[in-house]
């Protein structure tokens, strides 16, 4: 088929090469051709190299044939004696099937037999235990023979049998009531009689006459007494022996519910073993709950007691007062650092709860896992064990005062930082003031003690209130502060009224105007700084919560990201206030000053001879003094600005020379010589400007700089070179409208030096 399709091919070649007229078509067509015949050429070689290793295949299968046909004939024999071994291996399985099923019976029998002559072992082993006093091996026998199938052994007797049977049942169940009754009366009275080894002896008995429940029950009851016991005594001890001088006394009721915690923590661990070996695995949550019932009943007095003795219920009011009325100068304040060490002792006992509950947990849990297989089964016993330590009084008693708590600590934080506020004072040399330090100290030493708690709602609440206090109360003093605005000492209004009040004072106080521009450059810093500190204390949070919470809920972790987002938000606030002031300083102080020095640029001729020029470069009309001013303006903030606000500072006044200098270069006219005395100007006063700052500035520049070198321009279409296809309008500052007014300002100068005529 190949070389059919290739003859045709060659054919259809040879007719289009017959038809071909063109001299070029026909050196195509025979290069082609030519190509053509190398490549058979080729196919050819390669065909006559394999041949002689085609002929070693050929003579190897014409010696491989006759064991071939041997190969067909010990195939047909193999299958005829799978065939013949399949058809004995049905008739053997069949047999086989029927031993299986007679040996079945037979086991059966057998074990009949066994279950019934194990019957009449129970029967007189029981009766001679419950003689002798021997409890654990009645109760053996006993569940030995709650293990019998008493309908099939009944089923499996004979006639005579049957009544013998009746009569080992009969003695059987009667000494199961006995024995039952006698467990539950020695369990009693081992526990009257405080006898530990007698209480264990009779609760590892119970288990044997399937009376789990019961067994962990009553022994439930009796680790809670002696629990309870334990923890009174301690209780009556400590409210004794309690001194104000003691390191201790500050977290009195912490230690408390510490020890009650530890002591329930030690009855589990101790009897954990006891109740898996002998009730099983999955049983242990039964004794739990009850031992959590009098853990509830012992933190109630402990916490009623702790409420009692720290007036905490009256301090409560007090705060709600303050906060409800906290305007009303009548209202009488509970002094904020009183609740410090109150506030510290909640943190901790809900630390220690947090830590029980989650033991707790973790026994529960453990214990399901090593008796329930199946998922489904297990997710409903953890369910059960959430229910249980939600639901508890212990539970709902923290989250009572943790509630109280973060009432209180919202008023502790909010009156700590209006004090520090109130005090507020500024070192020398400082160039903040006391009052971020201590505002910021004070609100994340609150955080961290909610942190600290491991409350999730309590941390979320802290924080929101950390964020309102901050944005509000603290903000709100920098902002109204900085909104007084920055005296510029130009206005005659203003100094005229400062003078007839001092007079009036009967003395001059000149320093006035001082100390209020040093409070509003404190303020500024302090903006700056508590932006600052905003972005630092949402990081260290963000890190800390990762730590403490990092076993929680995704929505419990969701909330306090949450949380955290709107301290950024916060540190935007502060820099609103910035915004704020540096607005005033710009309109204030960095206007007035800058206007009259863009004035003398106005004043200076820039149309200028060369003599004015050789002149210029030694005693320069303009840029050094305005330097000069410059420097001496910056150097009076430089100190009193911290590094980023005079960098800001700097930016502004770069900002504002350079909008009020290209206003000044549209007013001016230019010749050659004062387009470079221009350029040399713009070239010093960038520099000086670079020296000053860590902020780029150059850019700024940019506008100024092409306008000098449009004015430097010796023939009017070089601005192309700088404007035109080769460059393109994106990188320039300047719209053509304002590179059109700055050549004009030239244009005479080019259009007589493109005649020839200067």
């Amino acid at each position: 088929m190949a070389a059919s399709i290739s003859d045709a091919t060659s054919a259809t070649d040879l007719e289009t090469v017959e038809n071909l007229t063109d001299m070029k078509q026909i050196q195509d067509a025979y290069l082609k051709l030519c190509k053509d015949e190398e490549e058979l050429n080729k196919d050819l070689d390669n065909l006559l190299e394999n041949q002689s290793t085609l002929e070693d295949k050929m003579i190897g299968l014409h010696k491989t044939l006759p064991n071939l046909q041997i190969l067909q004939t010990d195939s047909k024999q193999l299958c005829s004696m799978v065939t013949f071994t399949s058809t004995l291996a049905e008739n053997v399985s069949s047999k086989v099937r029927q031993l299986d099923l007679a040996k079945s019976r037979v086991t059966a029998c057998m074990q009949r037999v066994e279950d019934i002559l194990d019957l009449k072992f129970c029967t007189d082993g029981v009766q001679a235990a419950l003689h002798n006093e021997d409890y654990e091996t009645a109760a053996g026998h006993i569940h030995r023979f709650r293990s019998l199938d008493e309908n099939v052994l009944k089923l499996s007797s004979d006639m005579n049998q049957g009544t013998t049977l009746d009569t080992s049942f009969k003695h059987l169940h009667e000494a199961e009531e006995k024995m039952k009754t006698i467990v539950h009366n020695k369990f009693d009275a081992s526990v009257q009689a405080r006898d530990v080894a007698s209480i264990e002896r009779f609760f590892k008995i119970f288990p044997l006459l399937d009376l789990h429940e019961e067994g962990l029950t009553k022994f439930g009851k009796y680790l809670a007494a002696k629990l309870s016991e334990d923890a009174d005594k301690r209780m009556i001890l400590a409210l004794k022996g309690t001194d104000s001088n003691d390191r201790r006394s500050n977290v009195l009721f912490a230690d408390a519910i510490t020890q009650l915690f530890e002591d329930v923590a030690r009855v589990i661990e101790i009897h954990q073993p006891l109740v898996e070996a002998k009730y099983g695995s999955g049983r242990l949550f039964t004794l739990l709950k009850i031992i959590q019932k009098e853990c509830d009943r012992q933190s109630r007095k402990i916490l009623g007691e702790f409420k009692s003795k720290r007036d905490f219920d009256s301090r409560l009011q007090q705060v709600q007062q303050s906060l409800i009325f906290h305007k009303h100068l009548a209202v009488e304040k509970l002094d904020p650092k009183d609740l410090d060490v109150l506030l510290s002792e909640v943190v901790l006992l809900n630390t220690r709860t947090e830590l029980y509950l989650r033991f707790l947990k973790r026994r529960a849990l453990g214990d399901f896992e090593a008796a329930f297989q199946d998922l489904d089964k297990r997710k409903e016993k953890e369910t059960e064990v959430d229910q249980l330590l939600q639901s508890c009084d212990l539970s709902r008693l923290l989250q009572e005062i943790i509630g109280s708590y973060i009432t209180m600590e919202e008023y502790f934080m909010r009156e700590m930082v209006l004090k520090a506020v109130v005090m507020d004072s500024t070192e020398s040399g400082s160039q903040t003031s006391s009052m971020v330090d201590d505002s910021f100290f004070i609100v994340k030493k609150c955080v961290r003690r909610a942190m600290s708690s491991s409350s999730v709602d309590g941390v979320c609440a802290m924080i929101n209130h950390a964020c309102t206090i901050l944005e509000q109360d603290f903000r709100e003093v920098l902002f109204n502060r900085v909104r007084a605005g920055f005296p510029s000492g130009f206005d005659l209004t203003q100094a005229y009224n400062m003078v007839q009040s001092s007079i009036q004072q009967g003395k001059l106080q000149s320093s006035d105007i001082e100390k209020t521009k040093a409070q509003f450059l404190t303020t500024l810093n302090n903006a700056e700084v508590s932006c600052e500190y905003s972005k630092a204390l949402k990081s260290n949070l963000e890190e800390e919560v990762l730590k403490l919470f990092a076993q929680c809920s995704e929505q419990s972790r969701a909330k306090l990201e949450s949380c955290l987002s709107d301290l950024g938000i916060v540190a935007n606030k502060f820099k609103d206030v910035l915004e704020l002031g540096f607005h005033q300083l710009t309109s204030s102080v960095i206007k007035p000053k800058i206007k009259p020095q863009i004035d003398a640029f106005l004043s200076t001729s820039h149309n200028i001879s060369e003599e004015e020029f050789s002149n210029y470069e030694a005693n320069d009309p303009w840029v050094q003094n305005f330097i000069v001013a410059l420097d001496s303006m910056l150097g009076s903030f430089k100190e009193s600005l911290t590094g980023t606000n005079y960098d800001k500072f700097v930016s502004l006044v770069t900002g504002e020379c350079t909008m009020q200098l290209e206003k000044s270069v549209i007013k001016s006219v230019f010749n050659r010589l004062g387009g470079l005395q221009f350029d040399k100007e713009l070239r010093v006063l960038v520099a000086y400007l670079t020296t000053v700052t860590t902020w780029t500035i150059r850019d700024k520049f940019a506008r100024l700089t092409q306008m000098a070198t449009i004015l430097n321009l010796e023939k009017v279409n070089e601005i192309l070179d700088y404007w035109g296809p080769n460059s393109g309008p994106l990188t320039w500052r300047l719209t053509p409208t304002e590179v059109r007014q700055v050549l004009s300002l030239s244009i005479k100068r080019l259009v007589l030096g493109l005649f020839g005529l200067v």
